[in-house]
């Protein structure tokens, strides 16, 4: 079989991604392990600076065995991953960053969300987990090789939503900031913190006791196996799913020009011929195969995996937040439990932003069934009918039924962690 000159180019790229990572793991200095404290060569009664210049040559390797959890929101676009990413970045020790992986995608691969290539997916994934391992293990230097322009002394204006991240809008990463500033809002950010050093933000990521990261560019768990596996990284999975109708109504009104012809079909009520349906189904076979591997409980998800469906989370908040942090073994801080409360009451003028996370969450669960067209809904119900009922969403038989609030579409399914 013959490969086109682009496949060709994109397996080399990979090749070279891999080699360099690979020269680069075992070379590392935070991939040593940290001698273990013995008769032949230390006492119980050494002193700590002696200890800590031991372990000099290791300390991330050896901190993460000690009390680091890395957490990684699995997601797809306008599933509340967002608001998810918040109840981690509000986490006082917990460095959180939001979707760094948008630099891999649109380095390497550009137009990869129109590419169906099987090539393109693996040279995404390959590159993608490379980077998640050196981001957790607190090289944000590793970034440099995908944001354009490079980097000049390790500083950058250009990484993706910076001001997401509360710990990089945060001193010592930003110390232009003063008594008033300590609640940034995410514009602000750039703006009175300027640009980015990755060396301050490798420090601030290495003080903190945690590392979150949200994603919706894997599409399945399985993606994930050799990071869960690895046992330096002691890594768990928060999968978020939502409601494909919802999805699909948030995604028609947010990107509005890439939906324009669902649009056109919740307006006229005539579906065009050249509709692609694969916005939509996509969604639905990734959760479909990520899904079924999580609830099959594989050996290598034991006590790293969680689902979590959207819905649950924006009825009862507080509750569901408390399940997830008790899953990760991480005390939940007064500072997570204050934003919860002062960011799932808002009003309708309070989420008007597209990425904004202020709102009443549980509304904004349900809103999709007035946004769509029945004629939509049935379609997405057939075409979506076995993740549907995996996940507990209920069908609408009817307009009358789909607009009817008091006919809950949503299950109750207590979907525990695989311990």
């Amino acid at each position: 079989m013959q490969c086109s000159w682009k496949a060709v180019l994109l397996l080399a790229l990979a090749s070279i991604a891999i080699q360099y990572t690979a020269i680069r793991t075992f070379t590392a200095k935070s991939f040593h392990s940290c001698p273990i404290p013995n008769p032949v060569n230390c006492s119980l009664s050494q002193d700590a600076d002696a200890t800590d210049r031991l372990c000099d040559e290791s300390p991330t390797f050896a901190y993460n065995i000690s009390r680091k959890t890395h957490v990684l929101i699995l997601a797809t676009t306008r599933s509340g991953s967002s608001f998810v990413g918040q109840l981690f970045n509000q986490h006082f020790n917990v460095f959180y960053l939001f979707e760094p992986l948008y630099h891999v995608q649109y380095t390497l691969i550009p137009k990869l969300t129109q590419s169906k290539s099987t090539t393109d997916r693996r040279v995404m994934l390959g590159a993608s987990r490379d980077l998640l391992r050196s981001l957790y293990d607190c090289d944000l230097y590793f970034l440099e090789n995908y944001i354009k322009p490079q980097p000049i002394n390790h500083t950058t204006d250009r990484l993706f939503r910076r001001g997401a991240s509360k710990a990089l809008c945060s001193p010592p990463v930003c110390e232009s900031l003063g008594a008033v500033d300590l609640h940034l809002e995410e514009g602000d950010c750039v703006k009175k913190c300027g640009t980015l050093n990755l060396t301050l933000a490798t420090e601030s990521c290495r003080e903190h006791g945690h590392v979150a990261i949200k994603t919706v560019r894997v599409p399945e768990v399985s993606d994930l196996r050799a990071l869960v596996e690895d046992p330096r990284l002691n890594l768990k999975v928060i999968q978020l799913v939502r409601d494909p109708r919802g999805i699909l109504a948030s995604r028609s009104e947010t990107f509005r020009d890439t939906y324009r012809l669902w649009r056109i079909w919740d307006g006229t009520g005539r579906k065009p011929y050249n509709l692609d349906v694969t916005q939509l189904t996509t969604v639905c076979e990734d959760f479909w195969n990520s899904v079924s591997t999580g609830l099959n409980r594989p050996p290598w998800l034991k006590g790293k995996y969680m689902l979590v469906r959207y819905e649950d989370l924006a009825r009862n908040p507080m509750k569901k937040t408390e399940e997830i942090y008790d899953f990760l073994g991480i005390p939940m801080d007064s500072n997570v439990e204050r934003w919860i409360q002062n960011n799932t009451r808002g009003d309708r003028s309070s989420s008007k932003h597209k990425y904004g996370t202020v709102r009443n969450s549980a509304a904004t669960a349900e809103k999709w069934r007035f946004r769509l067209s029945y004629e939509i809904v049935a379609f997405t119900q057939r075409a979506c009918q076995q993740v549907l009922a995996q996940l507990g969403y209920k069908t609408a038989s009817s307009e009358e039924e789909l607009k009817n609030l008091s006919i809950s579409l949503v299950e109750e399914r207590d979907f525990l962690p695989f311990s």
